[in-house]
């Protein structure tokens, strides 16, 4: 478990940068909205890499960082060292959205494109950390980068009235950073609401390790939620706490998730990328309208293009 007093130090020591975000509550779904799109970075991930960073000894930090990123982590690192003064290399998959390239750079961060998929990219990264003595940290397998990301839960039960009739709350769910900080936040209320894990069909890694005890075998198909995408590192804190914290994990279609980035525009004028929108979608899916849920919108950092397609389609699944 993560000692709750790290959740409490970490959101004093971030908040001069990551800002409280926004909730939204629609009574006539049941539903309260977490808008962490709306976030410094434009995704929650700022949290736990800033918190991460700052806990560093100022040797650390200047020894140089170095991490692998799909986009909104290594966003979140390389505004860190803009603000410590420390210099970053982020290893990102050549798969990587344009868009979060780009957001990298313009926070001063070195990229290192490698041929393939996350996880390659991962390994590469740590291999390169290890062979050059720099400081490498983990998109989701650090203590301090989970009670980075459990601030979100703190802030949830100040902006929630009566936080106790919240029946369940849906987290996207990749390496397990996400749902472990959260969870760990609210655990020690008396009436805690089921905390329900999104992955979409395309990458359900941590599902696989959830309900059968081993991600062996998982083939991964391309996915617009490509926050969620790629295995999680073998021996990951994060899978105990999210086998003991979790109640339950739902995968989404790919369809369903852009759906679900169609239906937010269209109803609350929110652009939201698919890892965000994949616990949307489950949440949506779910007719139970007199049951109060919680979303997490973990972040809006959608490729332009993409977005312009999926909202322009016709059809609408959800109402």
């Amino acid at each position: 478990m993560i000692p709750r007093e790290w959740l409490h130090d970490a959101n004093r020591r971030i908040r001069p940068t990551a800002i409280i975000t926004p909730i939204t509550e629609d009574p006539q779904r049941g539903l309260f909205l977490k808008w962490e799109n709306q976030q410094v970075t434009g995704s929650f991930k700022l949290r736990g890499a800033l918190n991460k960073v700052l806990t560093l000894e100022p040797w650390e930090r200047s020894k140089g960082l170095v991490t692998c990123s799909a986009g909104n982590h290594g966003q979140g690192i390389a505004l860190a060292g803009e603000k410590t003064g420390s210099p970053v290399i982020i290893f990102v998959s050549d798969h990587a959205v344009p868009s979060k390239l780009d957001a990298m750079q313009r926070y001063g961060a070195e990229l290192r494109l490698v041929s393939g998929g996350y996880a390659l990219a991962e390994k590469t990264a740590r291999d390169f950390a290890a062979a050059e003595g720099m400081t490498f940290i983990s998109p989701y397998n650090d203590g301090q980068v989970i009670a980075g990301q459990g601030t979100i839960g703190l802030e949830l039960l100040e902006q929630i009235p009566e936080f106790s009739s919240v029946e369940s709350i849906f987290i996207p769910l990749g390496g397990g950073g996400l749902l472990s900080g959260i969870a760990e936040a609210l655990s020690e209320q008396s009436n805690c609401p089921r905390i329900i894990g999104v992955q979409s069909e395309a990458s359900p890694y941590f599902h696989a390790l959830f309900y059968q005890g081993s991600q062996s075998g998982v083939v991964e198909t391309e996915s617009i939620a490509d926050g969620l995408s790629g295995a999680v590192e073998e021996g990951s804190i994060t899978i105990p706490l999210v086998r003991q914290l979790a109640d339950e994990i739902i995968l989404v279609t790919e369809s369903e998730i852009e759906q679900a980035i169609k239906w937010c525009w269209n109803t609350y004028h929110e652009k939201i990328e698919g890892s965000a929108a994949a616990a949307l979608a489950a949440a949506l899916r779910s007719q139970q309208l007199e049951t109060k849920k919680v979303v997490v919108i973990s972040g809006g950092n959608i490729q332009p293009e993409v977005f312009q397609r999926i909202i322009s389609r016709r059809e609408e699944a959800f109402q």
